[in-house]
């Protein structure tokens, strides 16, 4: 079970960036078990202090006798992702934390601390995360996703493009990868390569959504539409600009939630069709 980490959005009137996490996936979630609310934060650090061969539940702080070291492994982590959706970013770090501890070798642990590290603006820490779950195991696509977001973040976008390449290599059919790779080749003004991605892209959720495959959202389609639309227009080509803009707003779900990742792209498309507009007008 993983948390969730989106295509990267705008926040210029040039480049694209992350929106808070998938990342992250197009993949229904289990909902969280309700568990009592206490103090998270300092009944997870009193845990880690106590011996090992007693298991206690940090939310409750007393053993659970009734429950396997399993199922309470299972309702900590329930509970990280629940605060986590909660934007309760160091209570799921902590508990996260604590997870690590006891057992070392789970990777979707540590996928899941890089990604709110990642959230929290902790590049450094969300890197030696995402490392240590590629040592793990090498071939979580997604993984290698996140790293590349983290590395864009960070300002190295030749590692991104890499990063992203192999994750696009190890899951072809990863749509938001290819919009990840498409954008950063637009910062890096490759034009020509970043629409060659996006073209690509949406060849594949085409097909995906003509089989029996899972489909992609129309939303994602739309942002695809956006992305290759913004990347026309930056490399000067408006007719395919604005097509491509309209294709995008036609997609996007109408929302009221301010929040919402389709409700923030269709204003920066509505700006970017004034930016373009407002010359001919």
């Amino acid at each position: 079970m993983n948390l969730r980490m989106y295509p990267r959005q705008s926040t210029s009137s040039r480049r694209l960036r992350r929106v808070p996490l998938s990342s992250a996936t197009f993949a229904n979630r289990e909902q969280p078990m309700p568990l009592p609310k206490q103090s998270v934060h300092s009944q997870a650090l009193a845990i880690t202090q106590a011996s090992s061969a007693k298991w206690a539940h940090p939310l409750i702080g007393s053993p659970l006798t009734h429950l396997s070291q399993t199922e309470q492994e299972t309702l900590l982590r329930q509970q990280a992702l629940s605060d986590a959706q909660r934007g309760h970013y160091a209570e799921a770090i902590d508990l996260f934390t604590w997870l690590i501890n006891y057992n070392p070798e789970n990777v979707s642990s540590f996928n899941n601390r890089g990604l709110l590290y990642f959230q929290t603006g902790q590049f450094s820490q969300a890197l030696t995360d995402y490392n240590q779950a590629l040592r793990l195991n090498p071939r979580l696509a997604k993984v290698y996703n996140n790293r590349a977001n983290c590395y864009v973040a960070m300002g190295d976008l030749e590692a991104a493009i890499a990063d992203y390449e192999i994750s696009i290599d190890l899951d072809p059919i990863d749509i938001r990868a290819r919009l990840n790779l498409g954008i950063t080749f637009r910062d890096l003004e490759q034009y020509e390569a970043a629409i060659e991605t996006f073209d690509l892209a949406l060849q594949i959720s085409q097909f995906l959504n003509t089989t029996d495959f899972l489909g992609v959202p129309t939303s994602v389609e739309g942002h695809l539409y956006a992305e290759r639309g913004r990347t026309y227009h930056l490399w000067g080509d408006w007719n395919y600009a604005i097509s491509d803009y309209d294709h995008a707003l036609s997609r996007l779900p109408l929302t009221g939630y301010k929040a919402d990742a389709s409700y923030k792209l269709r204003f920066q498309i509505n700006d970017w069709l004034n930016e373009l507009l407002k010359p001919l007008r």
